[in-house]
């Protein structure tokens, strides 16, 4: 984990100066039904909750009050699955309509999507999909962000995606398309970590070169988590991002690095959908990303004295 911070990176970069006083960064977890219980007995241990919009778009009026409550014991994040905003096709204006309600009633902090299509010609794919990285799809992409804006009153947060496949006839490399797309919108970004070190390993870059690639200074969300080498028959192995394995110790290394490269506060959630170890485990993980960011701001104050 701490190779590539030792490796001589960080002297290749100008870290900005900053104020001397510390930032406060949050380290939280993904809800999820399973979790649910032990999460409301431990919740003084986690600084931020995420929730899947689409688990709750459909829910009842106590279901939502419920939501809502939950908001009030810690500052809540309203995570997005389904929109498709990454497409030259204009965003379905229901669902839109539905994410706004689910905004009004519920109040989160942010709410998020990804940088992905999972729909054409009203076929969905069941899948986030990278498109075709073009100047069509940033326009198409810039529309449908505008359109998002304007129904729900603030732009998401713009989630990088992991992909198995180099997405053909692309004529900007990912993190080009993902900087222009963030910096013409004006969105925030949330950064995904293990996204990112599976694309970079899987299409032959370095993870810190792709990072440094990406819109750093718009990053206000980090999302954790695991996956597992996967070997098509006469292909070489790809790493699958499943959210069902533990972060591993070189995503801790980039959200380190990360925390020594940006001077503004960091929100971590730490994703887990299946194949739920102890919370016990749960929790060390949460303590080990806390540490990961305390050892790049001490870096980062070191650099700036």
């Amino acid at each position: 984990m701490d190779a590539w911070v030792s490796a001589g990176w960080n002297s290749r970069l100008t870290v900005p100066a900053m104020a001397s006083e510390p930032v406060v960064d949050r380290v939280g977890l993904g809800w999820r039904g399973e979790l649910a219980a032990a999460i409301l007995q431990r919740i003084e241990a986690l600084d931020v909750l995420e929730v899947i919009a689409e688990d709750w778009i459909h829910g009842s009026r106590r279901e939502c009050a419920a939501l809502h409550s939950l908001a009030r014991q810690r500052p809540l994040l309203l995570h997005g699955v389904s929109l498709g905003l990454a497409c030259c096709e204009p965003v379905c204006l229901r669902r839109l309509d539905r994410m706004a309600r689910l905004v009004d009633q519920v109040m989160p902090e942010r709410w998020s999507e990804h940088l992905a299509f999972v729909r054409a010609s009203g076929i969905e794919i069941g899948h986030l999909a990278a498109p075709p990285r073009t100047e069509a799809n940033v326009a198409g992409t810039l529309a449908n962000l505008e359109r998002a804006a304007r129904v729900i009153g603030a732009l998401p947060c713009l989630e990088n995606i992991a992909t198995l496949i180099d997405p053909p006839a692309s004529t900007l490399d990912e993190g080009a398309w993902t900087t222009v797309i963030v910096k013409a919108s004006g969105a925030p970004m949330l950064l995904d970590l293990h996204n990112l070190y599976a694309n970079a390993l899987n299409f032959g870059t370095e993870p810190l070169e792709l990072m440094q690639a990406m819109p750093l200074d718009r990053v206000s969300l980090v999302h954790l988590s695991g996956g597992r080498w996967i070997a098509p028959r006469g292909r070489r192995p790809r790493l699958l991002d499943d959210h069902l394995h533990d972060v591993p110790g070189e995503v801790y290394g980039l959200l380190e690095t990360l925390a020594l490269w940006v001077p503004q506060p960091l929100t971590v959630i730490i994703e887990r959908d299946g194949n739920y170890p102890s919370f016990d485990d749960l929790l060390a993980q949460v303590a080990e990303a806390r540490q990961a960011l305390a050892r790049g701001r001490a870096l980062r104050l070191e650099q700036a004295a």
